[in-house]
C-alpha cells in the first residue's frame, strides 16, 4: 500500500510505479467520500494534460465519481488546468479535477484538485480529501464503463477548450493582437496550451505544438535551461519576433523572451502586469506574493499606493487570500501568477496575453516596457541555484540559519533577516539572498538579487563560499 500524500500543488508520482490506475481510484474515492460530506447533490468536472495514459487515468477517476452516483462533466482530449478551474466554476460543480503532473519529468503523473470557486482547493479541504483515502481500491473497473454511465445521465462530454477561448474573447482586444505589426511566438512546450493557442492565434509562430507525451525527454517546466530551442528561435529571426512566450505542460505557469531571444522572468513579469493593470485598466487591489519574489514588487506597490502581502511559497497560500480580499495580482517566482479580472489560478496563456495586448497598445517593444518598470523600481536581475548536496550538509546549512549563525557572506553583511518560508538575507545596495531547503529532495534552493547578472551570481557565489567553511 502506497501512503499517497499531496505536496505544494497536487499528488504527483512516477507513471506505472506509484502512478496506477489502482492508486487513481483510491484517490477518486477519497474525494468521492469528501464530497459526499459536504455537498447534496455534488458534480465534478474533469480533465486531463498531454501525458501517458492521461485519457485512461481521466476515465478512471470518471468511473469511480460516477459509480458513486456523482455526475462528472469529462473534457475530451487533452485541456489545461487553468480550463478545468473555469470550467467548474461555470459549471457550478463542487469539484474539479485535473490529470497532470504540470512541469515535472515525463514519467510523471499527477492529480489536481481544484475547489468550486475556480482555483487550486485549499489546504485544509485537501488535507480532509488526503484523510479519507482507502489503503486499496475496491471497485471492479473492469465492469464499468464511460458509456454505460453516460446512457444514465451520469456522464456528459464538455468543451472546456471552447469555454476557454470565449472568455479570452470576452476579455481581451484579441483582434488588436492578431492584427498588431508586432509577431508573436508561443512555445508549448508539447504541453496542453497548444491546441486553443493555435485557435486564438493561428499566423504566430510556434514551437512544440505537437503531441508528444514525453515532451522530448525535456520537463516542460519554462525556465530558460529548458527553452533553449525557443531562444534560438527567436534570436535567429533577428528581430522578426517581439515577445515569445511560453507554458509549462498544463499551461498554468509562464516563461517569457524578449525580442534578442533574453530571458524574462516572472519577477518582471508581475512587476509588468502590475503597472499595466493599474495604469491603462485602472485596476486597483492588494497584490500578494510568495516569499521568493523580488521586494522590487512592494517599491510599485508604495508607488501607486497598493496593499502589499508576503505569504509562504505554494500558490495554494495565494488562493485563499483571493477569495476573501480585493486582490490586483498574485504571483510565486516560478511562473505562477493570477489576475483580477479572470479566475483565482495560475494561467501561463492568460498573463502572456495580457503583456501581448500591453505591447499592442502602447506600441512599446518589451525591452522599453522593462525599461518603464526600471524608472520606477531601478534595474535589477535575479539568478537562482539549486545546490545537489548530501542531506546532512542541507540540514547543517539550515541549522545554522536557525541559528542565526550567518551574520556576513564574505564581505556582504547581513542588515535584516526575513524567515517567512526560508531565510532571505538583506545586504546594502537592494541586494539579497534567499536560502530554502526542498522539502522532498536532497536540494538546497539559493535565490539572489542585485543590479546586475554578475552581481547576482557573485552574491550566490559568496553564499556558497560560506556553507564549505
Amino acid at each position: 500500500m502506497v501512503k499517497i500524500k499531496f505536496g505544494t500543488d497536487g499528488w504527483r508520482a512516477i507513471i506505472a510505479k506509484d502512478f496506477t490506475v489502482d492508486n487513481v481510484a483510491r484517490v477518486t474515492l477519497g474525494a468521492t467520500e469528501w464530497l459526499k460530506q459536504n455537498f447534496d447533490n455534488p458534480s465534478v468536472v474533469i480533465g486531463h494534460d498531454c501525458r501517458y495514459a492521461g485519457e485512461l487515468f481521466a476515465e478512471t477517476t470518471t468511473k469511480v465519481f460516477a459509480n458513486a452516483g456523482i455526475k462528472v462533466y469529462l473534457a475530451k482530449g487533452p485541456v489545461s488546468t487553468p480550463m478545468v478551474s473555469l470550467g467548474t466554476l461555470n459549471q457550478k460543480a463542487s469539484l474539479g479535477i485535473v490529470l497532470t503532473a504540470s512541469h515535472n519529468p515525463p514519467t510523471y503523473n499527477g492529480y489536481k484538485l481544484k475547489g468550486h470557486f475556480g482555483g487550486p482547493l485549499l489546504p485544509k479541504e485537501i488535507q480532509e480529501v488526503e484523510d479519507l483515502i482507502p489503503d486499496t481500491n475496491s471497485i471492479d473497473l473492469e465492469t464499468l464503463t464511460i458509456e454505460g454511465f453516460k446512457e444514465q445521465g451520469l456522464v456528459e462530454n464538455i468543451d472546456l477548450e471552447t469555454m476557454y477561448f470565449d472568455h479570452v474573447e470576452a476579455n481581451f482586444d484579441m483582434d488588436a493582437i492578431r492584427n498588431s505589426d508586432m509577431n508573436f511566438a508561443y512555445d508549448a512546450m508539447y504541453g496542453s496550451g497548444q491546441d486553443v493557442m493555435r485557435r486564438l492565434l493561428p499566423d504566430i509562430d510556434f514551437l512544440h505544438c505537437e503531441h508528444n507525451p514525453g515532451f522530448n525527454g525535456t520537463a516542460p517546466e519554462p525556465i530558460h535551461r529548458n527553452l533553449g530551442e525557443f531562444s534560438e528561435m527567436i534570436k535567429l529571426s533577428e528581430g522578426g519576433i517581439d515577445c515569445g512566450l511560453a507554458t509549462d505542460g498544463d499551461a498554468d505557469r509562464i516563461g517569457l523572451y524578449d525580442s534578442k531571444g533574453n530571458f524574462v522572468d516572472s519577477h518582471h513579469i508581475i512587476l509588468l502586469l502590475i503597472k499595466y493593470l493599474v495604469e491603462e485598466k485602472k485596476y486597483t487591489g492588494k497584490v500578494v506574493n510568495a516569499f521568493s519574489v523580488t521586494p522590487k514588487v512592494k517599491k510599485m506597490c508604495d508607488h501607486y499606493g497598493l496593499e502589499y502581502q508576503v505569504v509562504q511559497i505554494g500558490f495554494k497560500n495565494i488562493a485563499g487570500i483571493i477569495l476573501e480580499d480585493d486582490v490586483l495580482l498574485g504571483g510565486e517566482e516560478s511562473g505562477g501568477i493570477a489576475t483580477k479580472g479572470h479566475i483565482p489560478e495560475r494561467d501561463g496563456i492568460w498573463m502572456g496575453l495580457i503583456i501581448w495586448e500591453y505591447m499592442v497598445k502602447s506600441g512599446k517593444t518589451l525591452e522599453e516596457l522593462i525599461e518603464g518598470v526600471y524608472e520606477i523600481v531601478g534595474e535589477f536581475k535575479f539568478e537562482r541555484i539549486d545546490m545537489h548536496l548530501k542531506e546532512e550538509e542541507k540540514q547543517a546549512i539550515i541549522a545554522n540559519c536557525k541559528a542565526d549563525n550567518y551574520k556576513s557572506f564574505g564581505d556582504l553583511e547581513v542588515r535584516r533577516l526575513e524567515t517567512i518560508d526560508g531565510f532571505k538575507y538583506f545586504f546594502d545596495n537592494d541586494e539579497w539572498v534567499m536560502i530554502r531547503p526542498s522539502g522532498t529532495e536532497p536540494v538546497l534552493r539559493t535565490y539572489a538579487e542585485s543590479s546586475t547578472t554578475e552581481g547576482a551570481f557573485k552574491v550566490l557565489e559568496k553564499t556558497h563560499a560560506e556553507f564549505k567553511k
